[in-house]
C-alpha cells in the first residue's frame, strides 16, 4: 500500500514537472532535444520509471504540438520536424510548372530531398539563373536551395533572348503610342501656357518696378510650368518613377554644375543685388576699380562703360559690386588743383592774390565753394603755390577748365612782375684748385697733354678764378625781356585767328556725350537693369 502510494506520488509530481517544463519549451523556443535530456535527468532524481518510458512519453507530448522552429531557411519559411515524401513531390511539381512557362527555365532539373532543392541543367546567362533561384526560394517549405546550374553562355540563347525583349518593349511602345502622343500634348499646352505667362512683361513689371526681379520672376515662373507639365504627361502614361530618377539625376549634375560655373553664380547674384541698389545711373561718370567712363547700361552679366577715349569698357558685374566705385556725377561740383612756383624773393601772399585774382574772372569757375590757394613747399630756389579751383562738372569739362586756369594764372603773375625760375644750380671750386688753374700755363708739350687730367675750363673761370658763379640773379637780362615780349606777341597773334575760340571754350566734349546717347539707344538683346524709378543708394 505504502509502495503504491508513494508510486502514485512520484507519478504525479513527475507529470508536473513535465507540464511545466514543456510551457517553458514553448514559451522560450528550447530545442526538442534539451526538453528530452531534461525529462530525463528529472526522472532519474525522483526513481520512477526508466529512461525509455520517459522518452516515449515526451516524444508524444511533443507530437501533439506545433511544430517547433529548429532553423531559418532562405525563403523565412518555417522548417517542420517531419517532412513527408509527399511534400517533397510537391514541391518538386510546382517548380517545374512555374519553369515550364518562363523561357530560358525549361532545361532546369529539379530534385528535392527533405525540403532542401537541388537546381541542375543549363541556363543561357546568370540572370536566367538567378532567376531560377530566387523564384524556388519564393516555394512555402523550402529550406534551402543548392545551385547546381551551369551558365552556358551560348551567343545563339542570349541573343534571341535579347532580340525577344526588345520585341516585346517595341510592341509595348506601338500600343502606348495614343496614350504617349496625349501626354506630349498635354506637356506641350502647359508649356506654352507658362512661356506665354512668362512673356507678359508689362504684367511683372507692374508686380516689381526692379526689371531684374521682374525677369527672374518670369523665367521661374516658366520653369515651374515646364515641370508641372512634365509631371502631368508622365503621370497619365504611368511613368512617375522616371520622374523620380530625373529629379535625382538633375540634382547631382546640378550639384557638379553649381562647382564648375560658380563664378557665373556669384556674377549673377552681384547682378541681382546691382538692380537693387542702383550704385549708379545711365550717363553717370564713374571710376570703378581705377577704370573710367561714362555709364551706358547694367545687364545681367555686366557693367558696359564708354571711357573718356571713345572705347566700350564692359566690367564683370561681381567685380562692379564688389569694387570700389567712385561716381563724378553724383555731386556736379568738382575740384581741381595746380601748383606754380614763385621766385624765393617774391611775396607769396601777393602771388596768390594776384592769380585768384585771375582765376575768378573765368566764367566757368564757382563763386561757391570759393577758390583758394595755400602755400604748399618752400624749395631750393622757389616757392610752390597751390591753387585750388571749384567747377560744375555737369557744364564743365574738367581737364580743359584746369588746362585754362593754369594758363590765365601763369599770365597774371608774370604780367605783375613775379617771375616763375627754373631750378638753379650753384657751382663753387676749392682754393688750391682756384690757384692751380690760375698759375697753369696755357701752353703745353704733347707728353704734358696726355698725362694731364681731362679738365675743360673756360677762360672767364681761369681768368678770374676768386670770381663766384651764380645764376640765381633777381634781374632779368634784357635778352629774357625780348624773349617773353616775343612770346606775348606771337600767342595774341595765334589766339586771334580762327578756331581760337575752341581752345579757351571749357564746355564738355559734345562728342563723347553723343556716342554714349547713340549706345544707350541701340536695341540690345539684353534687358538693361538701370532704371530711374528705382531707388538709389
Amino acid at each position: 500500500m505504502i509502495t503504491d502510494y508513494k508510486r502514485l506520488l512520484a507519478d504525479k509530481l513527475k507529470g508536473g514537472l513535465q507540464l511545466l517544463l514543456l510551457v517553458c519549451i514553448t514559451v522560450f523556443g528550447v530545442s526538442v532535444y534539451a526538453a528530452e535530456a531534461e525529462l530525463a535527468e528529472v526522472a532519474t532524481a525522483l526513481g520512477g520509471n526508466s529512461e525509455a518510458e520517459s522518452s516515449d512519453s515526451s516524444t508524444t507530448d511533443i507530437q501533439n504540438k506545433p511544430p517547433v522552429i529548429i532553423g531559418e531557411s532562405t525563403n523565412n519559411a518555417e522548417i517542420e520536424t517531419k517532412p513527408t515524401p509527399k511534400k517533397d513531390n510537391d514541391i518538386r511539381q510546382r517548380i517545374q510548372g512555374i519553369f515550364s512557362e518562363i523561357d530560358g527555365l525549361q532545361a532546369v532539373s529539379i530534385s528535392v530531398t527533405q525540403g532542401v532543392v537541388t537546381l541542375a541543367g543549363e541556363t543561357a546567362n546568370e540572370k536566367k539563373a538567378q532567376q531560377a533561384i530566387n523564384l524556388t526560394n519564393r516555394i512555402t517549405d523550402v529550406v534551402t536551395v543548392e545551385d547546381k546550374i551551369e551558365r552556358t553562355l551560348d551567343v545563339q540563347d542570349n541573343v534571341s533572348t535579347v532580340y525577344q525583349g526588345l520585341k516585346n518593349q517595341l510592341r509595348n511602345l506601338v500600343k502606348a503610342l495614343p496614350l504617349l502622343l496625349v501626354g506630349i500634348i498635354i506637356f506641350a499646352i502647359v508649356a506654352w501656357f507658362g512661356s506665354w505667362l512668362s512673356n507678359r512683361k508689362n504684367m511683372w513689371q507692374r508686380v516689381t518696378p526692379n526689371p531684374f526681379v521682374a525677369e527672374l520672376l518670369s523665367q521661374t515662373i516658366k520653369v515651374i510650368f515646364i515641370i508641372f507639365g512634365l509631371i502631368l504627361a508622365l503621370s497619365l502614361i504611368g511613368a512617375e518613377t522616371i520622374l523620380g530618377t530625373l529629379l535625382g539625376g538633375a540634382g547631382v549634375i546640378g550639384i557638379a554644375v553649381g562647382f564648375a560655373v560658380k563664378d557665373t553664380i556669384e556674377n549673377y547674384i552681384a547682378s541681382l543685388m546691382l538692380s537693387i541698389r542702383q550704385p549708379f545711373r545711365a550717363r553717370d561718370q564713374v571710376v570703378i576699380n581705377d577704370l573710367e567712363g561714362i555709364v551706358v547700361r547694367l545687364t545681367s552679366r555686366a557693367t558696359i562703360l564708354m571711357t573718356l577715349d571713345g572705347n566700350q569698357l564692359r566690367i564683370p558685374n561681381a567685380e562692379v559690386f564688389k569694387g570700389v566705385i567712385l561716381n563724378y556725377t553724383k555731386n556736379p561740383e568738382r575740384r581741381f588743383t595746380f601748383e606754380l612756383g614763385v621766385d624765393a624773393n617774391d611775396d607769396p601772399l601777393a602771388a596768390i592774390k594776384v592769380g585768384l585774382d585771375a582765376i575768378c574772372k573765368l566764367t566757368f569757375v564757382l563763386d561757391e565753394p570759393k577758390a583758394i590757394a595755400v602755400i604748399n613747399n618752400v624749395g631750393d630756389s622757389n616757392i610752390i603755390l597751390e591753387f585750388q579751383v571749384w567747377v560744375n562738372q555737369s557744364e564743365t569739362d574738367f581737364a580743359k577748365a584746369r588746362s585754362i586756369a593754369i594758363r590765365e594764372t601763369k599770365h597774371a603773375l608774370e604780367n605783375e612782375g613775379f617771375s616763375l625760375p627754373e631750378p638753379i644750380y650753384r657751382l663753387r671750386f676749392n682754393d688750391k684748385l682756384e690757384q692751380a688753374i690760375e698759375y697753369m700755363p696755357k701752353t703745353k708739350s704733347a707728353t704734358e697733354q696726355e698725362d694731364a687730367t681731362d679738365l675743360t675750363i673756360t677762360p672767364t673761370i681761369a681768368e678770374e678764378p676768386a670770381k663766384q658763379i651764380d645764376a640765381d640773379s633777381n634781374e632779368a637780362s634784357p635778352v629774357d625781356d625780348e624773349e617773353k615780349r616775343r612770346a606775348k606777341a606771337r600767342a595774341k597773334y595765334i589766339l586771334q585767328g580762327h578756331n581760337a575760340d575752341e581752345v579757351l571754350d571749357a564746355r564738355p566734349d559734345a562728342k563723347l556725350m553723343e556716342k554714349v546717347e547713340q549706345e544707350i539707344a541701340e536695341n540690345s538683346d539684353e534687358t538693361d537693369l538701370l532704371n530711374s524709378n528705382s531707388p538709389q543708394e
